[in-house]
């Protein structure tokens, strides 16, 4: 994936979800099904808090089967202790790539009673992967053995006026902190986000757009209505709706967008099947990826 991305060339990444609980076949066969397809597999840290299999152990279980994987880390779990154990045994165990994430608030998930960490933020998250790869640790001490990682992070393409502004600030300290690709909220209007790409040009940053598979209107307008910086055109809506095979529609229209994003310039693209894992096939296969 950093060869690939540092070339200039077009990755592929899909979002693989550790289970929650300890059977892993399903993971290992939708993720083995594409193999050769994806450049990577994003394995998310407990996504909305809620609680599943650890992104370090799923990412090894996906690595053992000769599958490249970026790990997410979360600020949210865990301290400065904890985040750089992670890292250190993540890279001997052979995983190359890290993901920085903020993390939701327990609140949102099914363990409600579970408390924040937050120990340190995202900024000084990619500052101590930097600090660890320079052969220190945060105290300073010096370590038998630095890591290498490609370091990713996220960055709010749906933002707007002067919160976009904001945004871009953000996303040169998150640069200048080390991070070199960034993860964006999911993607539909794409007059919108060619409106971002053109801000964010000429920075030191590979963007990466998210690509949701949606699932039905219902979902689609949920998603228009409800989530921050994220809106879908009604001819999306419509389309869904007046189609007789639903599913075979929302799989047409993940598929041409991740075409589009590509003609459009972008450095890769993520796609989130959201449990549909097996339909990631049908979606590279109506992109010609």
């Amino acid at each position: 994936m950093e060869k690939k991305l540092t070339s200039g060339e077009f990755v592929v990444l899909a979002e693989m979800e550790p289970p929650k609980g300890v059977d892993v076949s399903a993971m290992l066969a939708s993720a083995t099904k594409v193999r050769g397809r994806v450049d990577a597999f994003v394995v998310p840290e407990m996504s909305n808090a809620v609680m599943k299999m650890s992104s370090l152990g799923a990412a090894m279980l996906l690595q053992n089967k000769g599958l490249e994987t970026v790990m997410q880390l979360c600020c949210r779990d865990r301290n400065r202790l904890a985040l750089q154990a992670d890292l250190l045994a993540a890279q001997a165990l052979g995983v190359a790539n890290v993901m920085a994430v903020t993390g939701e608030d327990p609140t949102y998930g099914d363990h409600h009673r579970a408390r924040a960490v937050y120990d340190i933020d995202l900024i000084e998250l990619l500052e101590a992967i930097q600090t660890l790869q320079s052969g220190r640790d945060m105290a300073g001490v010096e370590l038998s053995g630095a890591p290498h990682f490609l370091v990713g992070c996220t960055v709010n393409s749906g933002a707007s006026g002067g919160a976009l502004d904001m945004e871009l600030v953000e996303l040169d300290k998150k640069v200048a902190s080390g991070a070199t690709f960034f993860v964006t909220p999911p993607v539909f209007d794409l007059e919108s986000f060619s409106g971002f790409m053109k801000k964010a040009a000429n920075r030191q940053a590979k963007i990466i757009p998210t690509v949701l598979l949606l699932k039905s209107v219902g979902m689609a307008r949920y998603i228009d209505r409800h989530l921050d910086n994220v809106s879908i055109p009604s001819e999306v809506i419509s389309r869904i709706q007046k189609a007789q095979d639903k599913v075979a529609e929302c799989v047409d229209i993940a598929a041409e967008l991740v075409a589009s994003l590509k003609n459009m310039g972008c450095s890769g693209v993520l796609i989130v099947p959201l449990g549909w894992e097996q339909k990631l096939l049908d979606i590279l296969d109506g992109a010609k990826m």
